[in-house]
């Protein structure tokens, strides 16, 4: 009953917002400001069935489970170390509250400049998911209650086996969570950094291309699918938020 509660409200909060576009659409009526849900809906369609937009969406995907693989692999290792060593923490707060108070706009340019448009997406995304991921386990060590280490060690002492059956599971949480934010963050600043880099087949290109040619119907399209897809990534994580981690 809970489920079909939440499921009921979420619809209906959804068709509360078509309704508010439409009573929008007809005061404004102006398709260049507000274009019209059914003229955006055959823009999803368009989109759908021409390969040149199926191919910048599965690219852009592409670029952003790269970016964040190698974001979450350095995060949690790097994460691990500052919870387990105060030192090394403290060598590492400057960095990461350079990288989380740095604005995004800021670190754009500096990386076009660097790295030029074809690595620019990559590094950018990496740099903004990265804090994310490295505080996020890093608070969830430290938080980590210490009669649970205490009685593992009784059993096995071995790092690397505390690490798979003890420290992983307790933090799994902190995982989600962070993983979650992370996608959230990482389609929206990788999106805007193949907008400003043009970078070729990518979402934010073909952003790039529909406001040059004034179509606005593709570009409230194609936002709808980046809503779509970071709304399909939070529930794939959800999905398995009551199982629990056991390797």
């Amino acid at each position: 009953m809970a489920f079909l509660k939440r499921v009921s409200i979420t619809v209906f909060s959804i068709f509360s917002i078509f309704i508010i576009w439409i009573i929008l659409d007809s005061i404004i009526d102006n398709s260049l400001i507000l274009p019209e849900p059914l003229v955006v809906f055959d823009s999803i369609i368009n989109i759908f069935t021409d390969r040149q937009s199926i191919l910048s969406i599965l690219h852009t995907l592409l670029r952003l489970v790269i970016s964040l693989l190698v974001a979450s692999i350095l995060g949690f290792i790097l994460g691990l170390l500052a919870g387990l060593k105060k030192g090394f923490s403290y060598f590492m707060n400057p960095i990461v509250t350079m990288l989380r108070t740095i604005p995004v706009i800021s670190v754009i340019v500096i990386i076009l400049i660097i790295l030029g448009f074809d690595l620019a997406p990559y590094a950018i995304t990496f740099l903004m998911l990265f804090p994310l991921i490295y505080q996020g386990i890093q608070s969830g060590i430290t938080h980590i209650d210490k009669e649970f280490i205490d009685v593992y060690d009784l059993e096995d002492n071995n790092i690397f086996t505390k690490i798979l059956h003890c420290y992983i599971p307790l933090i799994a949480k902190d995982i989600r969570t962070s993983l979650l934010q992370s996608l959230g963050l990482g389609i929206k600043v990788l999106v805007m950094s193949e907008y400003l880099a043009q970078t070729q087949q990518s979402i934010g290109n073909e952003l790039y291309m529909a406001k040059t040619n004034i179509e606005f119907s593709e570009v409230f399209a194609w936002s709808f699918i980046l809503i779509t897809i970071a709304l399909l990534f939070e529930l794939i994580i959800n999905h398995y938020r009551r199982i629990k981690i056991n390797l």
